[in-house]
Order: structure tokens, then sequence, then C-alpha cells
């Protein structure tokens, strides 16, 4: 759950790099960046925002939705991930990662777990030593089974 501190904090940077771009926090994407970090723990496609952004604002069109993203993608706000099912989702970047977060994705329930740990930072100084390639970013996502589905597949076992 986000704080409303947290919230308010992470608005007014949002806030900060549309003004550095040359653009205002209109009250529709306000309502869409807003919606996004209340969610900021799910991966949404733009219809899923767009449904829960309308929740609040009735008014706001898909297209407006579609859009606010876009800027957001361009921005480096919001990252644009893909995960098995094609979709194309939206994942906040908070300014408490300097990297981008990696992922954990259950091939059995679709459930997506965030790291916030950078991982790879050895990975980045071989990277650098064998190659001469600075790497500014990554993003790994690693495909297994959750423990809840490890634990429902332990318990089918042990009914048996």
């Amino acid at each position: 759950m986000i704080t409303l501190s947290l919230l308010t904090d992470e608005l007014g940077r949002i806030e900060t790099s549309l003004h550095q771009a040359g653009l205002k926090l209109t009250p529709q994407r306000k309502a869409t960046v807003k919606t996004l970090l209340k969610n900021h723990t799910r991966h949404l496609s733009a219809e899923e925002l767009f449904a829960l952004v309308k929740e609040d604002e009735p008014e706001i069109g898909l297209a407006t939705v579609y859009r606010t993203v876009e800027v957001l993608a361009e921005l480096k706000i919001v990252n644009r991930v893909t995960f098995e099912d094609g979709m194309t989702r939206y994942d906040l970047r908070t300014s408490d990662n300097g990297h981008f977060h990696h992922h954990l994705l259950c091939q059995k329930c679709g459930k997506v777990q965030e790291i916030h740990e950078d991982l790879l930072t050895d990975v980045e100084k071989q990277v650098w030593q064998r190659f001469g390639f600075k790497v500014l970013d990554h993003r790994l996502t690693l495909m297994g089974i959750c423990q809840d589905c490890l634990a429902k597949e332990q318990q089918a076992k042990d009914d048996l």
C-alpha cells in the first residue's frame, strides 16, 4: 500500500519531470498518474489502467490514457513491459530504484513478483571489463513456479 506521503512525493517528482519536458500535469494526466501510483505493484495494460482511472474520472477517454502512458514511457517515468501474454503493460518507475527492477513470473498462475535489488551488478562489471560496454539499464524476468503454486503441488502430492 502506498502512503499519502509517498504518493505526494512521487506525484511531485513526476510533475517536475513533465515540466522539464515542457508538459503540464493536466487533470487527466494527474488522474492517470495517481492511479498508477495507487496500483504501483501491478503491471497494468492501458485498458486495465483506463478502467481504473474511469472509476474516479468518468469523463476520461481511452485515447487520453494511451497518450498519457506513452508520454510517461518516453520520459522514463513508466517502463513498457511484456510478459508471456504478449500484452504491453506499464510499470511505474519509482525513485527508489536506480535500475529497472526485476520480475519473477510464475508460469502456472501468472503472478508477477518484483525484485527491487540490483542482482546484476557483477554482470555489469564483467560486461564492462570484457566488452568495454557500459550498461545503463537492464531488465530481467525469471520464469518459474511461485511459492504458492509449489505449495499446492506439494499438497496435491501429499494428498495422494
